[in-house]
């Protein structure tokens, strides 16, 4: 991703005061404002200058999205908005903006900064979840397009998505990291079947997607080919720093939330327990862990806007995940016998035990916990890798792969 420039503070204050006041209308119809935002670089103020941004840093954003708040004017500075299309906008474009060719962010970043497009990730499969790199959809070259074969699942919103952020295997002859490359995939086509998975919850968020002589143009390769492992380590970055900062703020700073509709400070005083040693402890620690998590998330994005990605992305997202899961379940033990209630008659409960099941989602989507912890415990503390036996061999010797080998290829060399 390109580097942004450091921003003066009160020079970017007055550009956005001045266009503001030029052309902010609190009539206007909303698409049109939208739009007038996204041409003219405060939709995504740290993007570079000819790509709908305006090339600052996040303190640069910072100021963007503050002047727009003041006059009660939307889209201003989504790039410091937690939770603001999470997949499409903070995922899909800012790989695009990293590694796309000119053709796909002409034909694609206006139209998810507008709102008008959807995406999903396809990324893990059935025998690939934490180890990504074990993929074995494949992708193969047919004249000016690209055909693929294979399954995917735990997808988020693919029953909505316009798009498929894809990795899949484009070379079997190369090692398992090599071979792979990053796509964007048309999902509205007769080779893309949509299953729903039912959660815990009673709600099917996640799916799995069964990909059939699926098409897409040749230019839809992000990258190069077989370079598709360093795209999605930056995808992987910016999907660890969403999930490890969404939730960390609050309007009112003396907030606790959970699952949406519960404030722990507001529950423990409902339930008489405000003055509980034990609770006021407890409140303390996620209130301070909150804060750190929402320190580590800035110092991710500042490494993130100069062009790179810091461990401590996974770090931040390890500790929501504790800060998601702790959260629900000080929720359940104030509520008491009533917090093993589920039903929308009971809202405390429903809240908390939904927020509960939902921190799983935390826990392993993005990479696992265990992957983030042995991220941190490589790149943090210098701890030696695993061993592995497959990391140099052609991906069709491992042994998981050889049961899917594109059609008509040799089978594997026998290895002593």
């Amino acid at each position: 991703m390109a580097s942004s420039r450091p921003a003066d503070a009160e020079t970017v204050r007055a550009e956005v005061q001045r266009w503001l006041a030029e052309h902010w209308d609190p009539s206007l119809e909303r698409r049109h404002w939208r739009g007038l935002v996204v041409d003219a670089g405060w939709a995504y103020p740290s993007w570079p200058a000819d790509w709908y941004g305006r090339g600052l840093d996040r303190d640069g954003s910072a100021v963007v999205a503050a002047e727009f708040a003041r006059v009660g004017a939307p889209f201003g500075a989504l790039d410091v908005v937690p939770g603001a299309g999470q997949i499409e906008l903070q995922i899909g474009a800012n790989v695009l903006i990293a590694h796309g060719n000119d053709r796909l962010k002409a034909e694609l970043l206006r139209p998810i900064l507008m709102g008008d497009l959807r995406a999903c990730l396809l990324y893990s499969e059935p025998g690939a979840g934490s180890d990504l790199a074990s993929i074995q959809t494949r992708a193969e070259r047919d004249g000016d397009e690209w055909v693929v074969n294979g399954q995917k699942v735990w997808t988020t919103a693919a029953q909505h998505a316009d798009f498929g952020l894809l990795i899949a295997r484009t070379d079997w002859d190369q090692p398992k990291h090599q071979g792979i490359s990053y796509f964007i995939l048309p999902m509205h086509q007769p080779g893309v079947e949509v299953r729903p998975l039912r959660q815990m919850t009673g709600e099917s968020q996640f799916n799995e997607v069964f990909l059939t002589d699926a098409r897409m143009p040749g230019h839809h390769l992000v990258g190069e080919r077989n370079d598709g492992w360093r795209v999605l380590r930056t995808a992987l970055g910016f999907e660890r720093l969403v999930m490890g900062s969404t939730g960390t703020r609050s309007r009112d700073d003396r907030r606790l939330p959970v699952g949406g509709s519960i404030d722990l400070f507001d529950l423990a005083a409902r339930v008489g327990r405000d003055r509980d040693p034990l609770v006021r402890q407890a409140l303390v620690e996620l209130y301070i862990l909150r804060t750190v998590i929402g320190w580590n998330a800035r110092r991710a994005a500042a490494i993130a806007q100069r062009g790179g990605f810091s461990p401590a992305a996974s770090l931040g997202k390890l500790a929501m995940s504790r800060l998601l899961h702790e959260s629900a379940g000080l929720a359940d033990r104030l509520l008491g016998m009533a917090g093993t209630l589920y039903g929308e008659q009971v809202p405390d409960a429903h809240s908390a035990n939904h927020a509960l099941m939902m921190a799983f989602m935390n826990s392993i989507g993005g990479g696992s916990d265990q992957i983030q912890r042995n991220i941190i415990a490589e790149r943090i503390l210098g701890l030696p890798k695993d061993i592995s036996v497959d990391h140099d061999r052609p991906f069709r010797e491992v042994p998981k792969a050889a049961a899917l080998r594109p059609l008509g290829a040799p089978a594997a060399s026998s290895v002593s």
